[in-house]
């Protein structure tokens, strides 16, 4: 059973009508605990629900569910998705108004989700996010993650990096959903070039007809970490635009 934290307005109606928004991060131990954030009171005002699944590799249950996440176990974008199931099995949104969102080591439940199960969301945010894990120990602050991800130096840890690496399994004609991947070019612990050659190769591979944006700060660095406060506004201004336009809110209609 993976833990799952909803935020839902409580007089919402469970009529499947909901804008929902599912984050996951899965490593290092690390755990998004619920917290008070003001920036999820507008998603919540836009009629949305928020949601965070606490999947293997990160520490909701401790070491051992972080251990149940790395390396060989690390590609656990099944978490990812059965939390995702749950919110349209009862009745917080539907297909067409589903969005899941990973940030940092995010990026591997979430472009595993979006590559293996292309049409389970109606939009995703990849915000610098490590979809090309095959790589990741050849960037500059890659070889950091060697004991969380593995190394391709041996067999083992080459199946495994192949297994979670997003770019590797895009397949020409699909139809991917709108995607925004976020790039800040100072970033000092996902190569840029990493997130533009996944856009790349979704931009040539989907056949939806659905956006695939790169969104580039030539300021920015890792995530949030580090940004200003404007640049943090800029960002999940720009963020909650993107999915409130894919997902079908009116005000936001493309003109």
């Amino acid at each position: 059973m993976v833990p799952l934290s909803i935020v839902v307005n409580r007089h919402a109606k469970l009529d499947g009508s909901h804008f929902a928004y599912l984050e996951g991060y899965g490593a290092y131990g690390f755990t998004i605990t619920p917290t008070f954030d003001p920036s999820r009171l507008v998603w919540l005002e836009h009629d949305g629900v928020y949601a965070v699944c606490h999947m293997r590799g990160g520490g909701w249950y401790g070491e051992a569910w972080h251990r149940a996440g790395m390396v060989s176990t690390k590609q656990h974008v099944e978490d990812f998705v059965a939390c995702a199931r749950y919110l349209l099995a009862h009745h917080y949104t539907n297909p067409a108004r589903l969005a899941g969102e990973g940030t940092s080591a995010g990026g591997i439940p979430i472009g595993d989700a979006i590559v293996q199960h292309p049409r389970l969301f109606a939009a995703a945010l990849d915000v610098d996010g490590a979809t090309n894990a095959l790589r990741s120990e050849f960037e500059p602050g890659g070889p950091a993650n060697v004991p969380e991800f593995g190394t391709v130096k041996n067999r083992a840890g080459f199946l495994a990096l192949y297994q979670m690496d997003a770019y590797a399994h895009v397949v020409n004609g699909t139809n991917y959903p709108a995607v925004m991947i976020n790039v800040g070019l100072n970033d000092p612990r996902v190569a840029p070039a990493e997130m533009a050659k996944f856009a790349a190769r979704l931009q040539a591979a989907t056949k939806s007809g659905k956006p695939i944006l790169l969104r580039v700060s030539g300021t920015e660095g890792h995530g949030l970490l580090g940004a200003s406060v404007s640049q943090s506004e800029d960002l999940i201004t720009d963020e909650y635009s993107f999915l409130l336009w894919q997902l079908g809110d009116p005000a936001f209609k493309k003109k």
